[in-house]
Formats: C-alpha cells, sequence, structure tokens
C-alpha cells in the first residue's frame, strides 16, 4: 500500500469500521438478553443473513413468510452444509475479536481468538473447512494504515492457523517473500484442500490459488480480489478495482472462468465492496447499501434487491442443489 492518499484512505475505513464494531459491540450485549428464534443452518430453501447484528433466515420462495431472527450475534457470518462462523467483537475493557463455529442449530463448538475488525467470513460447502479475516492496525510496514489477518481452521482435525501469512507464496513462478504480504477473501473447492484468496504486497494484489496441503500458494492474476468460488468450481465471481481509491465507485463484480481466465462484467454497475456468495449455479448475492442484492453470474440480466437491512448472505441447506426459488424483497 504506497502512497500517503491511499494511507489516508484506508485509515479513514479503519476508523469507520471501528465504529461500527463498537456500535456493534455495545448493542450485543443488550440483544445477548433475549434469545431470539431457532434457526435450523441446514434447512433447505433459506437465506441466512445478518440484520441488526443478528443471524437471521428467510425463505426463497414466499414472500409473504415472516423474517426469523435468532439470538446469535455476529459481525460477520457465513455457513454451508450446517456449519457456521460467527466473526464478533466482544466488548469488555479490552474488546476481543473471535471467530465461533456453530452448529446447525446455532450452538458453540469452538472458536478461535483473533484481534481487530471482522471482514470476511466462509465455509467450505462440506462444512469442514471455515476461514475469516479481520483488519488489524499497528503492523510496522504499513506507516499508519491497516493490515489483514486471515485464519483457516479444519473443524475436522481442530487445526489452526489464525494469521495465514506464512504460507509458501509464488508469483510469476518464483518462491516470493515481503514483509507487507497480506491475504483476505478465502474461498474453498468441494476437495476442502484448494482455494483461493487474495493477497496484496508493495501496492498491488493478486488472486491466488492455494493448496492447503502443502501449505503453498500462487498467484494467477492480478487486480481480483474477494473471489467466490461457483458450486461446481468453474467459475470464480470477484470483485476488480475500475477506478482510484478516491473515486466514490472503484469496485465492480465480474466472473472469471477458470479453464480460459477470460473474465466479464456482471450487469451490477454500482461499486460493490463485498465478498458476492453464489445463490444457485447462475446467480449470485451480495451486500450493497446495507442491503442484499442478486444479479446473474454470466454478465446478462439486472441486478435485483432480495433483502433489506441484510449483509453476509449465504444459502442454509446441506449444499447448493440447483437453481433457488425467486425471491422478492423483503
Amino acid at each position: 500500500m504506497r502512497g500517503r492518499g491511499r494511507a489516508l484512505v484506508l485509515l479513514a475505513a479503519v476508523v469507520a469500521l471501528a465504529g461500527v464494531a463498537v456500535a456493534y459491540a455495545a448493542a450485543a450485549t443488550r440483544r445477548d438478553a433475549g434469545p431470539g428464534r431457532a434457526v435450523d443452518l441446514a434447512a433447505s430453501g433459506r437465506v441466512l443473513f445478518v440484520r441488526d447484528g443478528r443471524v437471521a433466515s428467510a425463505p426463497l420462495g414466499d414472500p409473504a413468510a415472516p423474517v426469523t431472527v435468532s439470538g446469535l450475534t455476529c459481525q460477520r457470518f457465513y455457513a454451508a452444509a450446517g456449519t457456521g462462523v460467527c466473526v464478533v467483537v466482544r466488548p469488555g475493557p479490552v474488546p476481543s475479536t473471535y471467530a465461533v463455529v456453530v452448529d446447525r442449530t446455532m450452538k458453540e463448538v469452538t472458536r478461535v481468538q483473533s484481534a481487530g475488525i471482522p471482514n470476511r467470513a466462509r465455509v467450505s460447502a462440506s462444512g469442514r473447512m471455515v476461514s475469516w479475516t479481520v483488519f488489524v492496525t499497528g503492523d510496522s510496514y504499513n506507516r499508519g494504515g491497516f493490515s489483514t489477518w486471515t485464519g483457516i481452521l479444519d473443524t475436522r482435525t481442530g487445526y489452526a492457523v489464525p494469521n495465514m501469512e506464512n504460507i509458501q507464496l509464488y508469483i510469476d513462478g518464483k518462491r516470493y517473500r515481503s514483509a507487507d504480504v497480506n491475504y483476505w477473501g478465502v474461498t474453498f473447492a468441494a476437495d476442502d484442500n484448494r482455494f483461493y484468496a487474495t493477497v496484496s504486497t508493495r501496492g498491488r494484489t493478486y488472486l491466488v490459488e492455494g493448496d492447503y496441503g502443502r501449505w503453498e500458494a500462487r498467484a494467477l492474476r492480478e487486480n481480483a480480489e474477494c473471489p467466490s468460488l461457483s458450486p461446481d468450481g468453474t467459475r470464480l465471481v470477484f470483485k476488480k478495482r475500475v477506478a482510484p481509491e478516491a473515486s466514490a465507485r472503484p469496485w465492480r463484480l465480474y466472473a472469471l472462468d477458470l479453464a480460459t481466465m477470460r473474465e466479464t462484467p456482471l450487469a451490477e454497475r454500482e461499486s460493490v465492496d463485498d465478498q458476492a456468495a453464489w445463490l444457485d449455479e447462475r446467480t449470485v448475492m451480495y451486500g450493497k447499501g446495507g442491503d442484499v442484492w442478486s444479479v446473474p453470474a454470466d454478465g446478462g440480466g439486472a441486478p435485483r434487491l432480495l433483502l433489506r437491512d441484510a449483509a453476509s448472505p449465504a444459502l442454509g441447506g446441506p449444499g447448493h442443489t440447483g437453481a433457488a426459488a425467486s425471491m422478492s424483497a423483503r
């Protein structure tokens, strides 16, 4: 991250995010008094999301049905195959950040302590692998900006990597080392071993493909952030910087064909600073302006409002089972 202008922009973003986190944390003490209603993470045909700091769910095909709001408070959330990860800041003299893994009934299974402001969360399609990203400040190399810590947890073995920055990185086929390497936005393949993520270093961002077992990652291309792998494993949707940092609309969603490396801009023309999630094989959903929207992943169609006052969308159920029913804005 270079340049005084960029550092100021990043610092402003951290300040804003910190304000949100503190507000959530303060509200959590009030919300935790009430248990909320039961939300089954493995129930098919529902979208899971965060509303007013609580995990909630809504049916895909019944616009008249009420939204179910649970008692689980999170700043960032994701779920798959009945496993959820809730990234939350808990209040106290020194606020603590945790990645809390929950089962289908929202019961806590394990937690990993982290530090910073929750930003991204992902669970593999099988529910085995969990990842989360937080913004942190204070690393000596960033000169007043912020960096990211991205953790990975194997729920089967219990082995956790709180910050994956030490993974062996290859750029242009060569082993790469730098103090300012940061990762974020992990998305897992169906084998629970291969993954994709973003890495930034020396003012550039790269899309990387990682091998968990070999603990290495290789850069595939530049300027592709917060990837999300399609259910069939053939495409990624990501956000691409299309304007300078100071622009009001710096990002745009793109789809990438992994076989040809051909990219396609999606029909959403507003700036989207989120890690999209796949609603079905043809559609992605994402947070924008405090709501959740969807758009076709082939570049056609138009954006559609799915949920008002919502963030961190994920598809409930055991996995992706084909096209989802239509859903009206609620």
